[in-house]
């Protein structure tokens, strides 16, 4: 017997470079005939990135491979409930006649409720999620921890089949109450064939040339929106207390707490021994990856952080804290010992020591999570989210 087709809506805010290659992917999968629909006109020219505090304009395609098109946006669009207000949604839904609705708009935009009630309205399943692993927010006070838990609970249960993408995700879905059956692991990935084809290109030494970097040098890389959250400053702290001979600090990205960092750099002395390359373009990181030893995210809000995924695919072994998301499901089953208490300078110091203590057990690391890596991939992603859809399918039909 053939597999059932499902006609599926995918509801997104503005095309995003991690998403194209899954949705490409998702496009030929033959049990799905996708669509999906945008809620912001997408970005043609450069704009400025309020993170990394840059005009970013992506150099790869975002819209190649699949079709899509913008539902104009009524809204402000800025970061309020209003900013996305996209009433088409609902005759887009009501009248295309979808198996399934999967909305990656969250539920703290109107645009979400009104794709939620087309969906409940037409008969479409109606799938969406979370990449929390968490009640902590990013940032901000604990009385927002304690509504999630109030509230959590009851918005999770309006979904068909909530999709989460890490084991943590999962985790904190059971805690609230959400029955198993009703949860998708769609694992976080990027597109790991590009990854590994593109550091497969590049030549190694002429990179680490450029930042100074003799070959057998060892270079520890930060590469991440230098935002608070992403914590930078404790790095280069614990950089400078392990201090490992001849080793280079790479800090690759921009952000507000760039000035801050560059100030603390000269205050230790270490001009010589720390590099700032700036923003890095999308096709430009596989050579900063390929070319570290290392790479190290100490963040204390990291949802999951495909900065992992992409480090791997190339590689580079990778420290992360235990505030990262990928953490439990990348970092643990490859060097469990890379995994550090978040804010623990001195932890993460001795942790870098211990890292290079053996060059050719990190070489090895590396060559662990290049394979790892794959548990991962767009195509587990797409299989999982077919499976999703066909559970959330049987669920409206009351077939389970």
């Amino acid at each position: 017997m053939p597999q059932r087709r499902y006609k599926v809506l995918a509801v997104a805010t503005h095309p995003v470079q991690y998403m194209s290659p899954i949705l490409r992917l998702m496009a030929t999968e033959p049990q799905l005939e996708l669509h999906v629909a945008y809620c912001s006109p997408p970005q043609t020219e450069a704009s400025l990135d309020p993170d990394f505090q840059v005009k970013v304009q992506w150099d790869v395609p975002l819209l190649d491979g699949y079709s899509w098109s913008e539902v104009p946006n009524k809204g402000s669009g800025k970061e309020t409930f209003w900013g996305l207000n996209n009433p088409g949604l609902k005759t887009l839904i009501c009248e295309g006649r979808f198996d399934a609705v999967i909305c990656y708009v969250g539920y703290l935009r109107a645009s979400f409720w009104i794709a939620w009630r087309a969906a409940k309205a037409s008969g479409a399943a109606f799938l969406f999620g979370t990449d929390a692993h968490t009640l902590s927010p990013r940032v901000g006070t604990s009385w927002k921890a304690r509504i999630k838990k109030l509230l959590w609970p009851v918005l999770f249960r309006l979904a068909d089949q909530v999709i989460v993408p890490s084991s943590g995700t999962f985790a904190l879905m059971r805690s609230l109450g959400i029955p198993e059956q009703r949860i998708s692991l769609t694992p976080y990935a990027v597109d790991n064939d590009w990854w590994k084809a593109n550091s497969a290109k590049v030549d190694r030494d002429a990179v680490r040339s450029t930042w100074g970097a003799a070959p057998s040098q060892p270079v520890i890389l930060f590469c991440a929106k230098m935002q608070p959250w992403k914590r930078p400053m404790d790095l280069l702290r614990a950089f400078a207390s392990a201090n490992i001979p001849q080793s280079l600090l790479v800090f690759a990205g921009d952000g507000p707490l760039r000035s801050e960092l560059e100030g603390e750099v000269t205050k230790l002395g270490l001009q010589q021994r720390v590099r700032f390359i700036g923003f890095i373009n999308q096709s430009g990181l596989p050579a900063v990856y390929t070319a570290a030893d290392l790479l190290v995210l100490p963040s204390s809000y990291d949802a999951f952080a495909v900065v992992v995924n992409e480090s791997m695919c190339c590689g580079c072994p990778v420290i992360v804290s235990d505030q990262v998301g990928a953490a439990l499901d990348l970092v643990v089953p490859v060097r469990p010992e890379f995994v550090f208490r978040v804010g623990d300078i001195r932890g993460l110091a001795e942790v870098l020591r211990t890292a290079f203590s053996d060059r050719q057990q990190l070489s090895e690391t590396g060559r662990l999570g290049f394979d790892y890596v794959e548990t991962h991939s767009a195509e587990r992603n797409v299989a999982a989210t077919v499976n999703a859809v066909r559970r959330a399918v049987k669920v409206v039909r009351g077939e389970s």
